[in-house]
């Protein structure tokens, strides 16, 4: 009877073990169940307008069985230390909680990735941002996620947060004074996705130095800009912090700027002249009524009898505005030879006067 008792002492609690294993089994049924409730709320969520919930879902998925199969199999183990009596019920704790911690990290960088997809494919007025914009704030957030998860997870094992927060801080004032050009670059990213200058495809140029293309990429250490002869150019990012920059692409409209001259013998239908002039621009589809419109006799040059047009046209496009400026140029052409003036070129009259008899 005694070695009946010694065997059945050393033999697991046998309800432990079942306990376990049931916990397994509701653990992968709550996952199934739990996927089935997603799929299903994706599926609503899908016709609604607000973009977050579709984010949210998204998400939400992978995260979600992880932490229920992480839950569960912390549990099971702790059944299965109380039958076996390992002691391994603080290692399991310290283990899930760490694990807790990356899951939850983890759903919080697929869900920042979900919102900015979203806000990168938004109509223009519902939330849209430009990409460069979206990007250096979901890399900045994601960047959080991560050092926090890791210092969770260090004080999990033991670490101090305060002594690793002041070494980083002593570490990091050595780094500044070694990297000072790449902090500045990093700054001046930041300022660039702050103050916006310009966004990519932007057409920018700088005055100051030989700078001017599109916009390709804007990361934490060089802006890359395709000059127009399809030559990549690569800016650091400190260099705007000490330049002129000047982004067409943000203008409202293209000036018409010219100076047209007449023969002094046409001053007598010269005031007709600008006046037709003037009239066609405001009935010209393609100028923009709302802005300034000026023709005006100017003044009387070596040669010629100079008026200027003043104006702008609607469109911003490059090429468009050549088109629309060339119509214009052409029917300024048609006024003065409708009124029997030409253009005058640069010309000399020579007076001779010959010996008296």
């Amino acid at each position: 009877m005694e070695l009946i008792d010694s065997l059945l002492a050393r033999v697991p609690d046998y309800r432990l073990t079942v306990q376990s294993f049931a916990v397994l089994v509701v653990a992968a049924f709550v996952h199934y169940v739990g996927q089935r409730v997603l799929a299903h709320l994706r599926r609503r969520s899908a016709a609604t307008h607000n973009r977050y919930d579709d984010a949210l879902l998204a998400a939400i998925g992978k995260p979600f069985g992880w932490f229920v199969w992480v839950v569960a199999a912390s549990w099971a183990l702790e059944l299965a230390d109380g039958a076996f009596e390992a002691g391994l019920v603080d290692e399991v704790h310290r283990l899930r909680e760490v694990a807790v911690v990356w899951v939850l990290a983890w759903f919080a960088v697929r869900f920042i990735r979900e919102v900015e997809a979203q806000v990168i494919h938004a109509a223009p007025g519902e939330g849209h941002m430009d990409v460069a914009t979206a990007s250096a704030i979901a890399k900045i957030l994601r960047i959080v996620v991560l050092v926090t998860a890791v210092l969770l997870a260090m004080q999990a094992f033991g670490f101090s947060i305060a002594s690793v927060l002041a070494f980083g801080g002593l570490g990091g004032l050595a780094v500044g004074f070694a990297a000072r050009d790449m902090l500045a670059n990093f700054f001046g990213a930041l300022m660039i996705f702050l103050d916006r200058p310009f966004s990519v495809g932007d057409w920018v140029r700088s005055p100051d130095q030989e700078i001017e293309g599109t916009v390709e990429d804007i990361g934490w250490r060089l802006t890359r800009i395709r000059t127009f002869d399809q030559r990549p150019l690569y800016v650091p990012n400190a260099t705007f912090a000490k330049l002129t920059v000047e982004n067409p692409s943000r203008m409202l409209n293209r000036r018409i700027y010219e100076t047209i001259g007449l023969r002094y013998d046409d001053l007598a239908v010269l005031p007709d002249i600008v006046a037709d002039v003037e009239r066609m621009l405001r009935e010209h589809p393609d100028i923009d009524q709302e802005r300034t419109l000026m023709v005006n006799f100017v003044t009387f040059g070596a040669s010629s009898l100079d008026f200027f047009v003043y104006t702008f046209t609607k469109t911003t496009d490059w090429q468009t505005f050549h088109v629309v400026k060339q119509d214009v140029l052409f029917k300024i052409a048609q006024v003065i030879q409708s009124h029997g003036a030409e253009i005058a070129f640069p010309t000399q009259v020579m007076h001779l006067t010959g010996p008296t008899a």
